[in-house]
């Protein structure tokens, strides 16, 4: 939901991860010694599981920290991020 209506007397809940899905994956994978676990979760047990293929591409995760902004433009409006000013300890680099 945007700022807007989150900050409002009636206040939508959620929160906005798609700016970091994959990254707050790897932290929360890492933090319980299951890493080596994150590929088959982000890439094959959905796949497998309803009988489709696995996606082909790639995308390379390293362990490199970086901030995440306070805002992001949704539209005409802006969306505050989990985590917003925060540090996370994974980027995507590919």
């Amino acid at each position: 939901h945007t700022i807007e209506s989150k900050e409002s007397a009636c206040g939508c809940a959620g929160a906005y991860t798609a700016h970091a899905a994959l990254q707050l994956y790897a932290e929360a994978f890492e933090s319980v010694g299951k890493l080596k676990r994150l590929e088959g979760f982000c890439s094959h047990y959905g796949a497998d599981h309803y009988g489709l293929p696995r996606n082909e591409g790639t995308i390379t995760l390293e362990k490199k920290k970086w901030v995440v902004p306070m805002r992001y433009n949704f539209g005409p409006d802006e969306v505050r991020p989990l985590r917003a000013g925060e540090i996370i300890s994974w980027s995507i680099v590919s």
